[in-house]
């Protein structure tokens, strides 16, 4: 620790392996907890540590880091545990701009935005309640005020790919070298390569936009730095300012490219990032959970009664859950406590309605539905992707983590099923017309991503770029069942694949400038939260309610059909990745 608390307050490039160490772990820490897989970890690490000129080497478990770091003239390993797990796609995001951010102030090309503006804007601001709105007026003012915006946007856009390009042939390299040849990496990112001249421009060309951004917006984004680096002082870890005086001027890189930001600064803007609250109270919460298994019903097959009473079960339901989950209560334990609750409430709901119409008597269904708001999409479908990378142990434990949480889920609403002695036997048919079912399905699909995409704390913008691509995808799923009598196990893989492909498309979109840059989501924040409506939690449920009534030949046949839709929705996505990411498409 005496080594970093000395050179706390060097430039990042000039500091020690530890100092450096430190930042890349905390990094890699911040992003597993957010809940992505151990590929996105090291692959973030190595985008932070690259512009430091350190190489790292990373073993990325369900809930802890081991990681080498080198510079060609040390070496240091640190290890770090986190209590738990959990989802965070905002911090997925923001972790994004973060890496991008401290790329331009030691004096690299952006990888993530073709405008840096936008990563700036809001790894500045991280402490405003209004950070979105100030990147994207930034945006707006930058090509307002600019004729040549365009022009730099485009030269931008060239930097950005070469930059991704230099990193991505620079790990494929180093994953070819031997341990002892790693060591030898000290001058990764340090300098160009000089064998690309129009890569060396290109980056020339980009930091002066940056700048000249920077200069056209300083004006309207002075009084917003300076709150950023006084809050940034009082919740960071010292006195120093959370912003570099050099970067409230449009003065040339070359002290950015020297050093830019101490390490101080880079760990209090990551101190915002960590610290900062859900986006949504566990009453909003609740509501969104409601909406997303309401529409999950409705999917299902369900029809009005069973939607009214999974919405008041899964609503109920997830504002107990996320009330001991912020107590820090036992997940597992407050799942089942959650399952039961929803289970209970659908159930009562339908009791209540059944007094003034017996009808809803027998909609005994319904409260599977209720309880869907804890299928834990991501950890399945992150350790899918994680397995596709052959990274075979944080695979192996993100879905055993999962399948623990359907298991105790399943089992709560077993119990439930018991006590109240329901007997589920499937929703009843609607028989509405092949073109009315088919729009109700795409609204009820793109409600149903929206709730799921705020459970997982994603920014409204990001939800609702989400919620499109799943009203498509699960549309055409469900369609293709019915219609042209598609094994579901197919379909899902066709649903999946379409996902993955859309979300590429909307975020190379935005990175040639088609779209505004500040809608350029991680591909995971928009593929999981689309394809987690598709995740067969009827079949699971009935697989467990037969296995409790010890009818094994029905419990094997469903739980092998829920078997066979989940591993098809992570291959879907991994096919999309490999048609369109080289660092997929190849072994390294």
């Amino acid at each position: 620790m005496e080594d970093i608390e000395r050179d706390y307050d060097k430039p990042i490039v000039e500091a020690c392996i530890a100092a450096k160490t430190s930042l890349i772990v905390r990094v890699g820490m911040l992003e597993l907890g957010a809940g992505t897989g151990s590929f996105r970890v090291r692959e973030m690490m190595h985008r932070i540590a690259y512009p430091m000129g350190v190489h790292v080497r990373a073993d990325v478990n369900l809930t802890d880091i081991e990681a080498t770091c080198t510079d060609g003239v040390s070496r240091i390993t640190e290890v770090v545990d986190l209590p738990t797990t959990g989802v965070n796609t905002e911090r997925i995001w923001l972790l994004e701009h973060f890496a991008d951010w401290l790329s331009v102030k030691c004096g690299q090309a952006g990888t993530y935005h073709a405008m840096t503006v936008v990563s700036r804007e809001l790894v500045d601001n991280l402490d405003e309640p209004n950070v979105y709105a100030a990147a994207r007026k930034a945006v707006k003012e930058v090509l307002a005020q600019d004729q040549d915006a365009a022009e730099a946007l485009k030269d931008a856009v060239a930097t950005a790919v070469h930059n991704e390009d230099e990193i991505s042939q620079n790990r494929i390299d180093a994953a070819a070298m031997d341990t002892r040849t790693a060591a030898g990496l000290g001058t990764v990112g340090s300098t160009p390569r000089s064998d690309d001249s129009k890569g060396s421009k290109a980056a020339s060309v980009s930091a002066s936009a940056s700048a000249d951004a920077e200069a056209k917006d300083s004006d309207s984004s002075a009084a917003g730095s300076a709150a950023a680096g006084s809050s940034a002082t009082s919740q960071g870890r010292g006195s120093a300012a959370g912003r570099p005086a050099s970067s409230d001027k449009p003065a040339s890189p070359k002290p950015q490219a020297r050093g830019g930001i101490t390490v101080r600064q880079a760990h209090e803007r990551l101190d915002l990032i960590e610290r900062r609250k859900p986006l949504y109270s566990p009453l909003f919460s609740g509501f969104a959970s409601a909406v997303a298994c309401a529409a999950f019903v409705f999917l299902l097959g369900g029809g009005p009664y069973d939607m009214a009473g999974a919405f008041v079960g899964a609503g109920i339901g997830q504002w107990v859950r996320r009330q001991m989950l912020g107590r820090r209560i036992n997940q597992f334990f407050a799942t089942g406590v959650a399952v039961i609750i929803a289970a209970l409430a659908c159930v009562g709901t339908l009791r209540l309605v059944g007094i003034f119409d017996p009808v809803a008597l027998r909609h005994d269904t319904a409260y599977i539905g209720a309880i869907l708001f804890v299928i834990p999409g991501f950890p399945l479908v992150t350790g899918g992707l994680d397995i596709a990378k052959l990274d075979f142990p944080s695979g192996v434990q993100r879905i055993t983590y999962a399948f623990s949480i359907i298991l105790v889920a399943t089992l709560g609403g077993w119990a439930v099923a018991r006590m109240v002695m329901l007997n589920p036997q499937g929703f009843e048919p609607m028989n509405l017309s092949p073109w009315l079912m088919a729009g109700l399905r795409m609204i009820a699909a793109f409600c149903g991503v929206w709730g799921f995409s705020v459970l997982f704390n994603s920014p409204q913008r990001m939800a609702l770029v989400a919620a499109v691509i799943g009203a498509l995808t699960d549309t055409m799923r469900l369609e293709m069942q019915d219609m042209l009598h598609v094994p579901p196990e197919m379909a899902a893989f066709l649903g999946a694949f379409l996902a993955g492909m859309l979300a590429t498309v909307w975020r190379s979109s935005v990175r040639h400038g088609l779209l505004p840059p500040d809608l350029g989501y991680p591909r995971i924040s928009l593929t999981v939260p689309s394809i987690v409506i598709m995740v067969p939690g009827l079949y699971m449920y009935r697989a467990m309610f037969y296995l409790g009534q010890f009818n094994t030949l029905n419990a094997l046949d469903w739980a092998f059909r829920a078997f066979m839709v989940i591993i098809c929705l992570p291959i879907g996505l991994v096919t999309a990745r490999v048609l369109t990411d080289r660092s997929w498409r190849y072994d390294v």
